[in-house]
């Protein structure tokens, strides 16, 4: 999927390398997860999904979604569709029974940064393959 590659370009630009998460699309079908596609004009426009988590591992812990390659492509950014893929995700994760969502982001995204705060995420610690990545920021919101 071209946005898929979109977002990685921008971590290569940002950071110097691909986001390393393994990320398996197969975790985004339902039950288990979510991934929405926003179009403009029959275009592809935006992204983002979630998978379930339900290990009890500080910090997540079962019932957690985790949310997955969001993205808007640059010439659309500053319309409100990335609030409407996030919203979507939250009712999607609360209609299959998750609990709380979960994400990481890196400092070099003050967008996404702030998206997210201004939806209601808080800072928890960094998990997964980010645990001890100095430029991830990890964030919660329960449902």
């Amino acid at each position: 999927m071209k946005l898929i590659s979109d977002i990685q370009q921008v971590y290569l630009d940002r950071y110097g390398e691909v986001d390393v998460t393994p990320v398996d699309p197969t975790e985004f079908a339902a039950p288990l997860g979510h991934f929405v596609v926003g179009y403009v004009d029959g275009v592809p426009v935006a992204c983002g999904g979630w998978r379930a988590h339900d290990e009890d591992e500080h910090p997540l812990r079962p019932g957690d979604a985790e949310i997955k390659r969001m993205y808007v492509a640059e010439a659309l950014r500053g319309r409100g569709l990335a609030r409407l893929v996030l919203a979507s995700l939250e009712a999607a994760a609360r209609e299959a029974g998750r609990k709380r969502m979960v994400l990481e982001t890196g400092l070099r995204q003050p967008e996404a940064i702030g998206l997210y705060q201004a939806n209601g995420y808080a800072r928890i610690d960094n998990f997964g393959v980010y645990r001890h990545h100095p430029e991830s920021l990890c964030f919660a919101k329960d449902l």
